[in-house]
């Protein structure tokens, strides 16, 4: 018989945060082309996302933040600075995101989320308002390893004090989130806000449960 669900997992972006497009705030503050800026800022996220594991502590995300600086700039042409580059990035919480994780904690559930990310994923839920309807966070950088290694999957685990039987798996990635959750024995939902997933929307969360 399937185990009732008491936890759920939840990815960080594109599940419950979005980036505001930070292209639209720098290309004004240096005087370049909005189209160039974001050529750059697509570089540089992507070099991030190889590389947000590095970011376990203040001092090496500091450094992670220099060299994603630099290639922010090598690919714009133009000398960005990282306090520049970090004031034009920005995440805000989607719309569904709090309505659905107070419903989740209504019915009980424990709520962990889980994401590659560097450390400091806590402070950037906290500004996105999401912070304190959380149970807790674990990241690529913390464990040593991201998704879909399961290792970030049992430390979730660990977190949200439950079997992998028990809780449920939320993210946008179908290799990372939704691969990666089953071959570690969670269930999981693909979420697609333009259709095609599980869900449209983390309102539909309860339902699933």
């Amino acid at each position: 018989m399937e185990r009732q669900t008491q936890a759920v997992l939840l990815d960080a972006f594109g599940t419950l945060v979005e980036l505001e497009p930070p292209w639209e705030r720098l290309a004004p503050a240096l005087g370049v082309d909005v189209a160039r800026a974001r050529a750059a800022f697509l570089a540089e996220m992507a070099y991030y996302r190889e590389h947000s594991h590095e970011g376990t502590d203040g001092a090496s995300l500091e450094g992670l933040r220099e060299r994603c600086a630099e290639v922010l700039s090598s690919h714009l042409g133009e000398e960005v600075s990282v306090e520049a580059m970090m004031e034009s990035i920005r995440f805000r919480a989607f719309d569904d995101a709090a309505p659905a994780l107070r419903e989740l904690r209504a019915c009980g559930m424990r709520l962990v989320c889980v994401s590659n990310w560097d450390y400091a994923l806590g402070d950037v839920l906290d500004r996105a308002g999401l912070g304190g309807l959380l149970d807790g966070v674990t990241t690529s950088a913390q464990v040593g390893a991201g998704k879909p290694d399961p290792a970030i999957f049992r430390e979730a685990l660990e977190i949200a004090r439950s079997e992998p039987g028990e809780a449920l798996h939320v993210g946008d990635s179908p290799e990372a989130d939704v691969s990666g959750a089953r071959a570690s024995g969670i269930r999981a939902l693909l979420i697609d806000r333009a259709g095609g997933g599980d869900i449209a929307t983390l309102a539909e969360l309860p339902a699933h449960l």
